[in-house]
């Protein structure tokens, strides 16, 4: 049975980055860690001074029981949270008798194989790869007959977030929200070596490639495999970087934003490098717009007094053409700054989609500020607001969260599509409690054994009042990394994926690494950020105040310092390391209904392919992080969403083969089809039964 939309739920469900290869480093961010850190701030260092259990069911046109919102959601059990991952709990074993929710998969090893590897008793299947057909009439996929137009109707390419959406009680119908990050030229046109070998047309086709698919998918018998509807005339639908997006907020229609082209500073064509997300508590989608700095060319011939704010955010300005870059201005000139001088300030938001309505125009909600966007988690505070928490991937950068002006309000689809235009943008401030000389760089725990301290979050602006001295509402919005410059945010080492735990209420922090740490000339370790050269990374817990999403301080710790459990630096909630599975680089994080922890690496820097890792937050079991899967040579974890019934999780496999010397003629992953790799969203199931993933 399909349901009305009124009843419809949001259930949720060369020097380069160690691990990551050149290639990697080239196109999915513009080789940022050959270059200095964008942030050259003097703020203080600590030497020196998280969606789902949803207590209510969702809607695609609000909330059903708005009632269940505030402190006692999570006295409960839970917490309100529209990260979309509301999970059915794991089913208890008859014997022997285990906790509930237990994670008693076998973990998979560490490998190199060209293929998603799954424990034992599961099945894995592809949903939908690169090229394949979404939107009705849309051509079959023919590597060497590619087209712009043909691609722009097409699954894009390198996969990252992923959200299903069940369309009914069931799940019998889901919709598929995927974000599409970035190309891989060499690996995706025959011929070509280099980005410097592409015609126009491959560029007009890697720009069909970019942006958003939403896909409509049927459950397969009664299994958790699924695959997309063969006629997915209502919903499906393809974003790309020439698509329409409305500029929305107090920084909306800012001269800051105006071009040729758009006078008005508020339609903007496409959206670039999405890489997380979120769904929202009101049905909608969230996706965040990251390294867009290396799209655009002539920094150097900008205005002189706006390359100060275009340096910080990561573009070139000493060279008219940066090494590498695709060169998209030469067929459509909006990409070279000394002519367009305001195009880069239109990307680097949150976009909100609605995946309902495939005739709506997409919002990017500068509210919620402008930097290197990972993505947005949802959640809402105890009286009801709105509430995103942010993280800004660069090394060095911070982290943010945004509080809405407005209460979310039931089945009231307009109000709730204003809520993230107007509200307060905060940055956050760590403070360690353990004496500066107990952080010494080697990832030692402090005497009091654990790293951990208080914060606060410094409000940016509120509304359309700035917060930030010498600068206006629309500087602050629109050069947010400025503005938390000047208010002394603290430095972290990449913050990327940030997700609120259904079960126990922290905000969960994935930060994926900094080599650069600790290094002549940049910030050393802290207490928050507490190994030099942090290969690793770390996740960070952060607990408000009252457990209020909308608080203003909180207390933090870290319970996972990543690596080889035999590296002592090393750190895994005090669980017995030998029993632990090796981990490194975590990007995206998940729950499902247990409270569990699930964690996408991306970059492993201990020599085998990047997985998905599960591990329980409390109890005895905490800190056990144990492998999931791996995914192929070369590719990247993307994801994870696991289902409302905890029946099936899925997966992005994003730039399988992308390493050093592959291109689609000589690939080094041909996963998953045998001849040249292609990036696709996989589905992974138990087959018996009603067994629940991780059970």
């Amino acid at each position: 049975m399909t349901l009305a939309p009124e009843h419809r739920r949001v259930l949720p469900l060369a020097d380069h980055k160690p691990g990551r290869s050149a290639m990697t480093c080239l196109y999915r961010c513009g080789n940022a860690c050959a270059h200095p850190a964008p942030n050259e701030s003097e703020n203080e260092y600590f030497g020196d001074i998280v969606a789902g259990a949803v207590a209510a069911r969702l809607s695609r046109r609000g909330l059903l029981r708005l009632s269940a919102l505030g402190a006692g959601a999570v006295a409960a059990g839970g917490v309100l949270s529209g990260v979309g991952t509301e999970l059915a709990a794991a089913a208890t074993p008859a014997a022997p008798r285990t906790p509930k929710g237990a994670l008693t998969f076998t973990p998979v090893a560490p490998n190199t194989a060209d293929a998603v590897t799954i424990p034992s008793g599961y099945k894995s299947s592809v949903v939908i790869r690169w090229g394949e057909p979404v939107l009705p009439g849309a051509p079959a996929f023919d590597v060497k007959k590619q087209t712009a137009a043909a691609q722009a109707q097409q699954f894009g390419y390198n996969n990252d977030y992923v959200a299903v959406i069940p369309l009914d009680r069931h799940g019998e119908r889901a919709l598929l929200v995927v974000n599409h990050e970035y190309t891989n030229e060499e690996l995706m046109f025959p011929g070509v070596k280099s980005v410097a070998d592409t015609t126009a047309e491959h560029k007009k086709i890697a720009m069909a490639a970019h942006g958003l698919s939403v896909v409509e998918l049927e459950r397969v018998g009664d299994t958790g495999q699924y695959r997309p509807v063969k006629k997915g005339k209502r919903y499906n639908r393809r974003l790309t970087a020439s698509s329409k997006f409305l500029l929305t907020g107090p920084a909306a229609g800012s001269d800051l934003l105006k071009t040729k082209a758009d006078p008005t500073g508020t339609v903007v064509l496409g959206t670039l490098n999405n890489c997380a997300g979120g769904l929202t508590p009101w049905g909608t989608v969230l996706s965040g717009e990251e390294n867009f700095n290396q799209y655009f060319v002539g920094g150097n011939g900008a205005p002189a007094a706006e390359q100060p704010a275009l340096k910080r955010y990561g573009i070139d300005i000493t060279a008219a053409v940066p090494s590498g870059n695709r060169r998209w201005d030469l067929v459509d000139e909006r990409f070279d700054l000394s002519k367009h001088p305001h195009e880069a300030n239109r990307f680097g938001w949150i976009v909100e989609l609605d995946p309902f309505d495939k005739n709506s125009i997409p919002r990017k909600r500068t509210a919620l500020g402008r930097f290197k966007h990972e993505g947005g988690g949802p959640t809402i505070s105890n009286d009801g607001h709105a509430v995103v928490y942010l993280g800004d991937d660069e090394r060095f950068d911070y982290i943010y969260k945004f509080v809405s002006d407005k209460k979310v309000r039931r089945g009231d689809t307009k109000h709730n599509m204003t809520l993230l235009d107007s509200g307060t943008l905060y940055v956050g401030k760590f403070s360690g409690d353990s004496p500066a000389a107990e952080i010494d760089g080697t990832g030692k725990l402090p005497a009091d054994g654990a790293f951990d301290g208080t914060g606060t979050w410094i409000p940016l602006v509120r509304g359309n009042e700035s917060l930030v001295e010498g600068f206006t509402v629309e500087q602050v919005l629109i050069n947010t990394r400025l503005a938390a410059d000047k208010v002394g945010a603290t430095k972290m080492d990449r913050p990327e994926d940030i997700e609120r735990n259904p079960v126990d209420g922290k905000v969960y922090v994935a930060l994926t690494n900094n080599s650069n740490r600790g290094a002549t000339g940049a910030a050393p370790a802290d207490e928050a950020n507490p190994r030099n050269s942090n290969r690793h990374g770390h996740i960070l817990t952060i607990s408000e105040k009252h457990n209020d999403a909308a608080a203003e301080s909180f207390t933090w710790a870290l319970p996972i310092v990543c690596g080889d459990p035999k590296d002592a630096s090393t750190y895994f909630a005090g669980y017995d390391k030998t029993k632990v599975s090796p981990i490194s680089c975590p990007d995206n994080v998940a729950f499902d209904k247990a409270g569990n922890l699930w964690i996408s690496t991306d970059g492993n820097a201990l020599g085998s392919n990047d997985g998905l890792f599960a591990t329980p937050v409390s109890g005895s079991e905490a800190g056990h992080v144990k492998q999931f899967l791996t995914v192929p040579k070369g590719a990247e974890t993307c994801g994870p969403f696991i289902t409302p019934d905890q029946k099936s999780v899925f997966i992005a496999v994003q730039h399988p083969g992308e390493l050093e010397g592959a291109t689609l003629d000589t690939p080094k992953s041909v996963w998953p089809d045998g001849q040249y790799a292609r990036p696709a969203v996989v589905v992974t199931w138990r087959p018996k039964g009603d067994q629940r993933i991780g059970s």
